[in-house]
């Protein structure tokens, strides 16, 4: 008798290196659970990280890939090097230069200009980025050589700090709100010292509740799946619910929401809950305070 292959519902927190896309990275998740003899279910990616940058991808597989809207309005930090002296048009290492300045800041001068761009600004994002424009990407008109022009767009920079500087670069460190760029956040930095700017370097530290504590390499992941013990990796769905408290239901209470029947009577403080009975995940549910309806079923048994 064939055994049944184990079906990952979860988190995986991938330490992205320079080359690989966040699709590609999905591609190679996929492949790991192949390799592992792991039954195929939904894989997905929890925020776009460009090939030139690191760090923290979370990947979503199985029933988790219903929470990977919430990672991608969740808050990110980064570290980020920008070179002054010359722009890109890309804003980053991959473009060709379009603007060139002999103007050099010094820290003092950076550390002034820092605070006009914390708490809530305003940005254009690169030419040279996924959103669309009349359906198409931005990224490929740009490529095609056509004038790509953007509308401004209100972000939140929490925190902006220096962790290092020189006479040609400054290293920063930020945490951001959903939608920003940081290769427009460095482009403006520039502009605003008088001077201009690209990204070398852009690492991400932390993407909503996962850091590079839980993140592993793709080498560790392809060795994971040929031992077939990629579970060592695997972070439960609540990880990606670390801000939503818990509810426990009992077995009518949990086949009423399976139904997709609201349930009246639990008095809870009115938000979201990640509810579970006896300890598997059932739903994300919205309370009223009186009634809780389903937000996300999970279909885990």
């Amino acid at each position: 008798m064939t055994q049944d292959k184990t079906a990952l519902h979860g988190w995986l927190v991938i330490d992205k290196p320079v080359g690989p896309g966040s699709t590609d990275i999905v591609s190679k998740a996929k492949r790991a659970l192949r390799d592992g003899g792991y039954a195929k279910v939904k894989v997905g990616h929890g925020g776009t990280l460009d090939p030139l940058a690191t760090g923290v991808l979370p990947i979503a597989l199985g029933e988790a890939t219903k929470l990977s809207g919430r990672m991608l309005d969740a808050d990110k930090a980064y570290a980020f090097t920008v070179k002054f002296g010359e722009q890109t048009d890309t804003l980053d290492l991959e473009g060709k230069a379009v603007a060139t300045s002999d103007v050099r800041p010094t820290r003092d001068a950076l550390e002034a200009v820092l605070p006009r761009f914390t708490g809530p600004i305003d940005q254009v994002p690169p030419a040279y980025s996924a959103l669309k424009v009349d359906g198409q990407r931005a990224y490929d008109l740009a490529r095609a050589g056509e004038e790509v022009v953007l509308a401004s767009r209100s972000v939140t920079i929490h925190s902006l700090d220096i962790e290092d500087a020189n006479a040609d670069r400054a290293t920063l460190v930020a945490t951001v709100s959903k939608g920003t760029y940081i290769r427009s956040l460095a482009r403006d930095i520039a502009l605003a010292l008088g001077t201009v700017g690209h990204v070398t370097m852009l690492r991400r530290t932390k993407s909503g509740p996962f850091t590079l504590a839980s993140a592993i390499s793709l080498d560790s992941l392809a060795e994971l799946a040929k031992a077939r013990t990629i579970e060592q990796a695997l972070l439960p769905l609540k990880a990606g619910l670390d801000d939503i408290p818990a509810l426990a239901l009992t077995p009518d209470q949990a086949g009423a929401l399976r139904q997709g029947r609201p349930v009246i009577g639990i008095a809870k403080t009115p938000g979201l809950y990640f509810a579970t009975a006896q300890s598997v995940p059932v739903a994300l549910v919205q309370s009223d305070g009186i009634e809780v309806k389903v937000v996300r079923g999970f279909n885990l048994s």
